[in-house]
Formats: C-alpha cells, structure tokens, sequence
C-alpha cells in the first residue's frame, strides 16, 4: 500500500503560504486567559462604534426576528433601493457583501488569477494582499509615504499583467487621507484596464468638506469600484454588511462570483434602516470627534507620538528608533500589559509598524481607561535616553 497521501499537500502553494488575518481579541476570551471579568474589559481594537447600534436598526431586527426560518432575499432589494435612493446610484451599480471585506475578495476573484498582479499601498488594509494572494495573482506593496498612499508610485508601479489597485481612503490601520484632486487625477492616469477599489469604510467620519465626491465619479470612470460598510459608523459588525458600487457592468461581474444569500435577514433590514438614521450617524461622529481629541492630547501629554488619523482610530508610537534597530517589538510588550489591565488594543507589527499601536475611539470612560493603563506602564517601563 503506498503512504497515505496529506490532502492539503496538494492544495496550491500560494494558498498554503497564506497567514490568515488576525482579528481584534475578543472580550471573552481576554476574560478566560487572564482570568478577568467581562464587564471590567475595555475593547478599543476593533474599530467598533462604541454606542452600538443604531435605534432604528434595533427596531428593524427585531421586526424581521419571524422570518428568520426564511431564506433572506437573494438580491436585496429593500437595501439596494435604500442605498440607490440616498446615493442617487441604480440598483444595477450596487453589489451587496457580507461586510465590506466580502466585496474586496469579490473583486480578486472576479479580476485576478494566477500571472496577474495587484498593487497596494504599505501600511494598508491587510486584506488586500490576502485577497491577492487566494487568487495566485502576485501583489505589488508599494513604499508608504508618510504612512499613507504614494499614489504617483502606485501608478509607477502598475504593470502589464496588473488587473486591480486597492486604495483605502481613509487608511487603515494609519488613518491618513488623501486629497479628493489627487484622487481624481490618480484615477486619470489609471489605464481604463485596471480596476480602481476606492474602500471608504471609514468616510462617515470625515467632514463634509474632506469626503471625496467619488460616487459622481463612477459616471466617469468604468473601472471604479467603491466599497462601503455598515460595520464601522452604523455600528453593525455583528451582522456583517457592506456594499460596492460600480458601473452596471462591473458590477454585474462582482455579481457573477458572489456567494447567493450572502447579507442575512437581519443585516438586510438592519443596514437598510440605518442608512437613514441620520441623527445616530451625526452623534457618532459627534462622540469620534471628541474622543479623538481626548486620546491625541492624552498620548501628547505623556510625550507619545502619534499618526493624525481621519478614522475612529489613531497609531500611537510606544517604541523608538533604537529598539528598531535592535530588531525588537516594543509595542506588542505595551500591548500585554495593556492585556493584563484589562484594556485591548491593536498591535499593528504585523503592518510593518512594530512601534505603534492602533487604538479605537470609545467612550470618554473607554477612552480614559485606555490613557491611565498606558499611563502606568510607561511610568514603570525604562525609557530609551
């Protein structure tokens, strides 16, 4: 009899050679490993909206929970029309996703393949290279500029065989913007082959007058693919919704290779309602606002440096140029004895960033809990001269 065969010996190398995204810790387990109480755990490392959901979001769920035993609707038409009606988009321009994450790998599978290429920013969204990688297509990481995009090498550095360019505008996990003109100009010099994702999980943050006015730019561009979510400002992680848009088309190919019921029940009626709960969006922002000048002026305050950041999150460097050198990871230490205090953040070394980490806004009492724990460590941690 020959030796027994390992089944996932023959799945391709490149599957093989993934690193599986690493989400936030959650409360529950924080709680089971160091034996702590739930209530007592603060969690700022998800970029969650700490007032939860949305009033009329509740209120839709709990209106559907009967139907629960019936299949959602495939095409999701009460959520389409609600975006269609409040971005003034047809419904053919609209592809639904189970979060926003589900349209970005839409978008690998339907334009990308082995001998093809996708290019990226350092520093970004960590699912972008996964979602390249899952395909075989080879992604292109392209130098940070400040942190953020360096769209001319971007453009520099998109090749024959490159079918799609990921952009996050604001960036996660650094929280830089770009220009709406250098945008527009990015997408001008994009050969019309190459498909542009925009991902703006984070635009119900910005002011009105930083928001890049890109949903009138899909009438000028067929290879533009906006990508939005619910799971940030709306407060809908749980349920897990997000949404692209696109010219009909394109669309119509993101729609070819997407999973059928792919948004639940409860994520279709939820997102639909609060789409339009515009006094809870207005409050978020409100609360993001503040929160951000309380944790910038905190870490500031003790001598931190940070990355000015337009999302509901902010980079806070806790290591130096000399434990850098020393090929140390200075903050995943200040990210455990957070831990221990009952306080979780984001380490972001994974990001190539081992000296900061990423902190969501929470609460005013989150928020305080955050800046005394940290407070303490640095206090009672050697500092580098």
């Amino acid at each position: 009899m020959p030796a027994a065969m390992n089944p996932c010996d023959f799945a391709p190398d490149y599957i093989r050679a993934i690193a599986p995204y690493q989400p936030g810790k959650p409360i529950a387990e924080l709680a089971r490993e160091m034996g702590l109480n739930e209530a007592d755990i603060v969690k700022l490392a998800s970029n969650e909206n700490p007032l939860g959901i949305s009033p009329k979001a509740r209120a839709a769920i709990a209106a559907a929970i009967d139907e629960l035993a019936l299949y959602p609707d495939g095409n999701g038409f009460e959520l389409k029309s609600a975006i269609a009606r409040k971005l003034g988009v047809a419904l053919d321009q609209i592809v639904l996703g189970n979060g926003s994450n589900d349209v970005l790998e839409l978008v690998a599978r339907a334009f990308l393949a082995p001998a093809t290429s996708a290019v990226y920013s350092q520093h970004a969204f960590a699912v972008y290279p996964l979602a390249t990688q899952a395909t075989g297509a080879r992604g292109i990481e392209v130098p940070a500029l400040d942190f953020g995009h360096d769209l001319a090498a971007m453009r520099a550095a998109i090749r024959e065989d490159t079918r799609v360019v990921f952009i996050a505008n604001p960036n996660n996990p650094t929280g830089t913007l770009l220009e709406a003109d250098a945008l527009y100009a990015f997408l001008h010099a994009v050969p019309r082959q190459v498909v542009v994702v925009l991902d703006e999980a984070y635009g119900e943050f910005l002011d009105a007058d930083r928001q890049a006015p890109a949903v009138a730019w899909l009438a000028e561009f067929p290879n533009l693919v906006l990508t939005r979510t619910f799971s940030k400002a709306y407060g809908l992680a749980g349920l897990r919704v997000g949404f692209a848009l696109a010219q009909a088309d394109l669309a119509g190919m993101l729609n070819r290779v997407r999973q059928p019921f792919n948004v639940n029940s409860l994520a279709l009626c939820a997102a639909a309602a609060a789409l339009n709960d515009t006094a809870f969006i207005a409050e978020s922002k409100r609360v993001n606002d503040a929160g951000m000048a309380q944790l910038t002026q905190g870490v500031q305050a003790m001598g931190l440096d940070f990355i000015p950041s337009f999302g509901n999150f902010v980079c806070v460097k806790v290591g130096s140029v000399e434990s850098q050198a020393k090929r140390e990871n200075p903050a995943a230490s200040v990210f455990q004895a957070l831990l221990k205090r009952g306080v979780i953040v984001r380490p972001v070394g994974n990001y190539g960033m081992p000296d900061y980490l990423r902190v969501s806004i929470g609460l005013p009492e989150q928020n305080a809990r955050f800046l005394a724990a940290l407070g303490e460590i640095l206090n009672a941690t050697p500092r580098p001269a």
